[in-house]
């Protein structure tokens, strides 16, 4: 280390704890600067004895650091080993969260949707800012999906809307098109997909936002059908069908594309097992003269009959 010329030095090691010609050089080097100091040197500090040697664990004496009180009388005191200093880094403790806790929103349980309570100051409930659970069904080109995305899109309530179709094609490998007509695989598929649908809408329902549902469910099957996501949903899903006319359904299938578009014969086979859905106590919507506003407006008032009046399905 080089020090500027005129600044005082550091004292000097005493006997025994550093080089002896460093040490011993101290007072000569000193007398060989020219000119006066700006500060006087400072004296040398007397000279303690030196101590026994270190055994071979303890530091080396250049290491220690010179005593800096009175010298000191008896024997050398026993300096212990000097222990490892070891920096063990801080860990912020993890914020405390309760379990079931995602991201920063609290979620209550997902259980079955129970039946809906109408007001009892009212005799029709104001279907606009209720919570409810609604599936729509009708077949392939009934405007199921475009109907319940206009619904969900215009209520005064947070409202999701949950296609089955779409919840189908997350499957991107390996899809079950029904284009190649309905095979186990595609049975195992729509059962995920409906479960997920259910799951989904639970949660919904849980978290105080409605959901309405569009599936082509058929009457012919209650037990894989409509029992389906009564069980997976619960007991307060409001089931409505939309059904249309033969041609319309045609026609509008005729404008579909990709896997959405299926054959004029297997449109034609389901519309027919829809017709099923006559005399079944549940709610029907024939919008074949009526456009999508209108259709939703029809869906808010078979909802509100629904609530006062739950159907027995």
């Amino acid at each position: 280390m080089q020090h500027a010329v005129g600044a005082p030095l550091p004292p000097p090691h005493g006997p025994g704890q550093g080089p002896g010609p460093r040490g011993a050089g101290w007072a000569q080097g000193a007398s060989h600067h020219p000119g006066p100091h700006p500060n006087p040197p400072v004296p040398p500090v007397p000279p303690a004895p030196a101590p026994a040697a270190p055994p071979p664990h303890q530091v080396p004496p250049h290491q220690v650091p010179p005593h800096q009180g009175p010298p000191h009388q008896g024997p050398p005191p026993h300096i212990p080993p000097p222990v490892p200093q070891v920096s063990v880094p801080s860990v912020a403790p993890p914020p405390a969260e309760a379990a079931g806790v995602t991201g920063h929103v609290q979620l209550p349980p997902g259980g079955p949707v129970p039946l809906p309570h109408p007001s009892p100051d009212q005799t029709v409930p104001d279907i606009s800012q209720t919570a409810v659970a609604v599936l729509l069904i009708g077949p392939a080109g009934a405007g199921k999906t475009t109907v319940a995305r206009h619904w969900a899109d215009r209520r005064r309530v947070p409202t999701a809307h949950i296609s089955l179709d779409d919840v189908r094609e997350w499957v991107r490998s390996g899809f079950a098109n029904p284009q190649s007509g309905w095979n186990e695989n595609s049975e195992a598929q729509y059962r995920l997909a409906r479960r997920t649908c259910g799951f989904a809408a639970r949660n919904f329902l849980a978290n105080g936002i409605s959901c309405i549902l569009d599936d082509a469910v058929f009457p012919d099957r209650p037990v894989v059908g409509l029992g389906g996501w009564k069980r997976h949903v619960g007991p307060g899903l409001l089931p409505v069908v939309v059904l249309p006319g033969l041609e319309i359904v045609l026609e509008r299938n005729a404008e579909r594309s990709g896997t959405r578009r299926l054959s004029d014969d297997e449109v034609a086979r389901i519309h027919g097992r829809m017709a099923g859905w006559y005399g079944s106590g549940l709610p029907i919507i024939d919008n074949s003269t009526h456009d999508v506003e209108t259709t939703a407006r029809m869906l808010d008032e078979v909802v509100a009959r629904s609530i006062a009046s739950p159907p027995t399905w």
